[in-house]
């Protein structure tokens, strides 16, 4: 059996996803056979794998780094929230329905412990170590009895937890003590220690902190890692910085020509796949802001509507501030337009939609010939094609299935004087399809901008990665998290009190009351869950994901036709597991 590790954090956004690629990174490169996991994810930034199973982005990126394959193993649930309180649920790369956060946290997870526990172990069975991406805080006791993702699977698999704090954010050693003291003793046996991450200054500094919080809780701090900028990898769904701010803080050479190209990103509700355009933002003299002002389109020379999750909400929420007169206004002068997956459908004639919103016929900006039909079935694809004369990869990710009716085809979708539209995300990244049509742009834009020649959106995100890898190698003992991930937690860590609250009532029947105390883990195989046999939601062996899930029906997950507004009225706690850098 091979060796791992979980890597939890004091919080999201403290880092979790970028150190699970720098760790695989450096790993892969001292010729280790790796491998990512993350049991659930909740993104809005997703990716479809050559099998045709979607998982979380980040899952992808980590994949990468690991210089191996991404497959729905490595991502076993996807929740891609649809509002505040639900989401759809995707298991095993194939959607299965809507849950409302209450529903999901209230029994349903628990009987994917199995699901989850047996894919961790096939990638354990192939792979010399996996190392796990936890979600938001692993204290967070209101969910710990039904936690599956942190130190549920840390229990299971009987992983080491390294946890990791954002000292950037101030208070890392309350949040790395308050952390192990709110877990039980049995929890806490796993957490070998703490990853200080985004530090800046002078180490030695910190480091009689860090002895201190040695005395506290008798655990190591295995690594301070400075921050750093310009990292531009794929994020789960926390913009990089304010709305109205770039994109990303890249490092990239000046602009090529005489003009910078401007580039507007309509930040609409329930973004997904914002990381369309970082391709983009990876070109030099190429700016790529978020804005939700229309008054911000004046000076941008191409507009994008990103995709979403929710299309007709995106459609109302243009409407509402002035956008969508805007985007109408740029079409009619010849100023270019971009419209991806829910922004492709944005800028059509007609949308009907009885599966997303069940909000009927709603008619659309108009501005391509294009009629759209959301489909319960959701299209996972890997399509390849070309455009403008050069060749094109992506990745497609809906329901809605468009009629094109006119214009010139453009990918699977059209384009009418300056307005673009496609499902395809990820397009953006084929290098020479993104020359030439950033050369288009700017001619119909009038700027004199010239794309390099020689600028490789692959070779750029390479570097990151290895980038990461140093980070985890240089500043990181490396041979201490070695032995982690090799040998298990240290034995006799200390308990460091009080531990886990009681459960008190509604935690469930028989719910343990010590404060010390953990519910035990929910059973590891499926006999104990009711699956429904040996085949999942994706299909067979020969696919390499034989790991056995609930049906929707034992999950009792509304089908996403039959989901109803009045059925996400219920109060929730939901997590929202937001990876930024």
């Amino acid at each position: 059996m091979s060796g791992g590790l979980l890597v939890a954090g004091t919080t999201s956004d403290a880092g979790k996803s970028v150190v699970t690629a720098g760790i695989c990174r450096w790993l892969v490169r001292r010729g280790v056979k790796v491998a990512p996991f993350k049991a659930q994810n909740m993104s809005l930034n997703s990716f479809v794998t050559r099998e045709g199973a979607e998982i979380g982005r980040a899952q992808a990126m980590q994949a990468q780094a690991a210089r191996v394959e991404p497959t729905a193993l490595m991502n076993p649930v996807l929740l891609k929230p649809g509002s505040d309180r639900s989401s759809q649920v995707v298991l095993m790369g194939k959607p299965v329905g809507e849950m409302s956060a209450r529903g999901y946290h209230g029994g349903r997870q628990e009987a994917l412990l199995g699901t989850v526990t047996e894919c961790l172990e096939e990638l354990r069975s192939t792979y010399d170590a996996v190392i796990c991406e936890g979600a938001g805080s692993p204290a967070e006791i209101n969910l710990r009895r039904t936690d599956i993702v942190n130190m549920g699977i840390a229990r299971a698999a009987r992983f080491p937890v390294l946890v990791v704090g954002d000292i950037d954010r101030g208070g890392v050693f309350a949040s790395f003590f308050g952390t192990t003291a709110l877990l039980s003793a049995e929890d806490q046996a796993l957490v070998a220690g703490y990853l200080v991450n985004k530090f800046r200054g002078d180490v030695s500094l910190l480091e009689p902190g860090l002895d201190m919080l040695y005395g506290l809780t008798g655990r190591r701090t295995y690594g301070v890692l400075p921050y750093a900028h310009g990292l531009g990898i794929d994020e789960e769904d926390g913009l990089r910085v304010s709305l109205r701010g770039a994109v990303r803080e890249s490092v990239v050479a000046p602009a090529h020509g005489e003009d910078v190209l401007r580039v507007a990103v309509c930040a609409v509700p329930l973004m997904s796949n914002f990381t369309d355009v970082d391709a983009l933002a990876a070109e030099p003299g190429v700016v790529v802001r978020f804005v939700d002002r229309a008054e911000e389109l004046a000076d941008a020379d191409l507009v994008i509507v990103p995709g979403t999750r929710g299309t007709v909400k995106a459609l109302a929420w243009l409407r509402e501030r002035g956008l969508a007169d805007a985007l109408v206004r740029r079409a009619a002068e010849g100023r270019p337009v971009l419209g991806i997956c829910g922004g492709f459908q944005v800028l059509g004639e007609r949308i009907e939609d009885e599966v997303e919103s069940r909000a009927g016929v709603v008619d659309g900006l108009g501005l391509l010939p294009v009629r759209v039909r959301f489909d319960r079935d959701k299209t996972l694809a890997r399509p390849v094609g070309s455009a403008l004369g050069e060749p094109v990869e992506g990745y497609e990710i809906h329901h809605g299935v468009a009629d094109v009716r006119g214009g010139e085809p453009f990918l699977d979708g059209c384009r009418v004087g300056a307005v673009w539209g496609t499902h395809w995300h990820g397009s953006l990244e084929s290098d020479a399809f993104r020359r030439r049509f950033l050369v288009e742009v700017a001619r119909a834009a009038g700027r004199r901008f010239v794309p390099a020649p020689d600028t490789s959106f692959g070779v750029l995100r390479e570097e990151q990665l290895d980038r990461l890898g140093d980070l985890v190698e240089e500043h990181a003992d490396t041979d201490a998290l070695w032995r982690l991930i090799e040998g298990g937690a240290p034995v006799g860590l200390p308990f460091v009190p009080p531990g886990a609250p009681p459960l008190g009532a509604g935690a469930g029947a028989g719910a343990p009351e010590s404060r010390g105390a953990a519910p035990d883990p929910a059973p590891q195989s499926p006999e104990g869950l009711g699956f429904a046999g040996s085949a999942g939601p994706t299909g067979s062996r020969g696919q390499g994901l034989d790991c056995a899930g609930p049906t929707p029906q034992e999950l009792d997950v509304a089908g996403s036709a039959e989901a109803t507004p009045q059925g996400l009225g219920e109060a929730a706690v939901v997590h929202v597991d937001q990876e930024a850098k």
